[in-house]
């Protein structure tokens, strides 16, 4: 059945490709794919890895089967003693069209239409075969372009946390005293009862002012010379009295809330957020608010996220770390500052 035909032999003579035919495809094949690879990698910059060795060796593939069939035309025609020659230029300047044409013309001059359909047949399934494969390569805007940005978006915010059970009232304990417990009788009877004298509180003279020729401690029944020594005894008082102490000074707070208004014009060194590049393919933009504490040297201390989308978080923390901000003054010392920061993602246009 496969007698005559493109890769067996007939009993007449041998098969039409030789082992140096294939060691020659197979040659030019491997120098396709080397020169192919390196080129690629010249022009197409920035390329993976793993692309340019796929093109590469789609190259190597097809230069191999161009170099089987030059090679079968030239042996096929110098077997047949056919003109070869205008039909390796063909073949060498149209690829497949000028191979099947020459098996045309071969199985014309021969006749035997064997030696043109089943390699024919071979050659028109394998374009096919090649065709399925690689147009979905070549053409990928005909991919569901709405179910790819289905998985690229970003998954939804988790849940918050459940509230922290409320914190149990500490039990007090009231102790009720009844009439009863008044006026019970004592069990005991003490030994001893101690007698408790009172005294009369001592008059103190201290201060006491009196006049030339007065009796000590004021005329009894007197005005004249109680309310001398009264008026006289104040102003002594008053003038030999320490002066009050001045108020005690305002301590200065370690730390103060100050809006993100205000702390913005004190930015003093301020890198840029980098987009994700997830964000930026799902066209993912907005603002996220951070609150941060800025130490007494200006430095940020402490990020807490507020608000803002999961895929723009981290690129926005990851540039607030870096800000620097003029320490903040309240008389006269530095001091800590609990501010909040917002950061905005937008996609140009």
């Amino acid at each position: 059945m496969f007698d005559d035909i493109l890769l067996e032999s007939s009993p007449e003579r041998g098969s039409t490709l030789k082992v140096k035919h294939w060691l020659i495809s197979l040659a030019v094949g491997a120098v396709i794919f080397v020169s192919a690879f390196f080129l690629l990698r010249i022009l197409v910059f920035g390329a993976e890895t793993k692309v340019l060795l796929t093109q590469a060796s789609i190259l190597a593939v097809l230069a191999t089967a161009w170099a089987l069939m030059l090679c079968y035309v030239v042996a096929d025609g110098h077997h047949m003693k056919l003109s070869w020659v205008p039909w390796f230029v063909i073949t060498l300047l149209t690829f497949v069209v000028g191979f099947v044409g020459y098996l045309i013309y071969s199985a014309v001059k021969t006749d035997n239409w064997r030696r043109a359909t089943i390699p024919i047949a071979y050659i028109l399934e394998g374009c096919l075969v090649s065709l399925f494969v690689l147009v979905p390569l070549i053409y990928t805007e005909a991919l569901p372009s709405a179910q790819l940005m289905t998985f690229l978006s970003a998954p939804p915010p988790p849940p918050p946390p459940p509230p922290p059970p409320a914190a149990a009232a500490p039990i007090k304990i009231v102790k009720r005293i009844t009439v009863e417990d008044i006026m019970k009788a004592p069990t005991v009877i003490p030994k001893t009862v101690k007698i408790i004298k009172d005294e009369p509180e001592p008059i103190s003279n201290a201060g006491a002012v009196g006049v030339v020729g007065g009796v000590p401690g004021g005329v009894p029944g007197g005005q004249m010379g109680g309310v001398l020594g009264g008026v006289l005894g104040g102003v002594l008082s008053a003038a030999s009295a320490p002066p009050p102490p001045p108020p005690p000074k305002a301590a200065t707070p370690k730390r103060i809330r100050v809006g993100g208004q205000v702390e913005s014009a004190k930015l003093i060194f301020q890198p840029k957020p980098e987009y994700p590049p997830l964000a930026k393919m799902a066209r993912i933009q907005g603002t996220v608010r951070l609150e941060a504490i800025i130490s007494k040297d200006g430095t940020i201390q402490d990020l807490k996220v507020v608000s803002g989308h999961p895929l723009l978080v981290k690129a926005a923390v990851e540039a607030v770390e870096h800000w620097r901000y003029q320490p903040t003054l309240l008389n006269g010392e530095p001091v800590e500052v609990v501010t909040e920061v917002d950061v905005n993602f937008t996609l140009a246009e």
